[in-house]
């Protein structure tokens, strides 16, 4: 009994090691991964603004930490184009790691990682990128 508690522990220890750390999210399809920023509380005059006036908001702005691999393109060359191949091929997404995204709020899925917020957002969502012209 006393061992295979002791090997529950260092199990859960090593899968909890290995799901602490966003470098291994795997972002699928046409989705990307973004960092909200905080939304000011504050307006230009100097009001502070309630927090169900900026859950109201309807776009919403983050960077993006991670994309998916982008649309994946049918391969025709096979008889059966069901079988998975190891020859998938994707269209790729306009956005890249580090550009700041604005983004319809209501198409995002909200996650909490390490008590972190991070969204998911399809990047059909996505309506502007802001890129630093020498990431281009």
């Amino acid at each position: 009994m006393l061992g295979i508690r002791i090997f529950k522990e260092k199990f859960s220890a090593m899968i909890q090691e290995y799901l602490n750390s966003i470098d291994k999210f795997v972002v699928v399809g046409d989705r990307v991964l973004i960092k909200p920023r905080d939304m000011d509380t504050r307006t230009r005059s100097g009001l502070v603004l309630p927090a169900s006036v900026k859950e109201k908001d309807e776009i919403q702005s983050g960077y993006i930490l991670k994309t998916g691999p982008g649309y994946p393109i049918p391969n025709n060359d096979y008889d059966e184009s069901w079988k998975a191949t190891e020859d998938t091929k994707y269209i790729g997404l306009q956005a890249i790691e580090g550009d700041l995204a604005i983004f319809l709020k209501s198409r995002s899925f909200e996650i909490e990682f390490e008590n972190e917020k991070y969204l998911i957002v399809p990047h059909s969502a996505i309506l502007l990128l802001i890129r630093d012209e020498h990431e281009t």
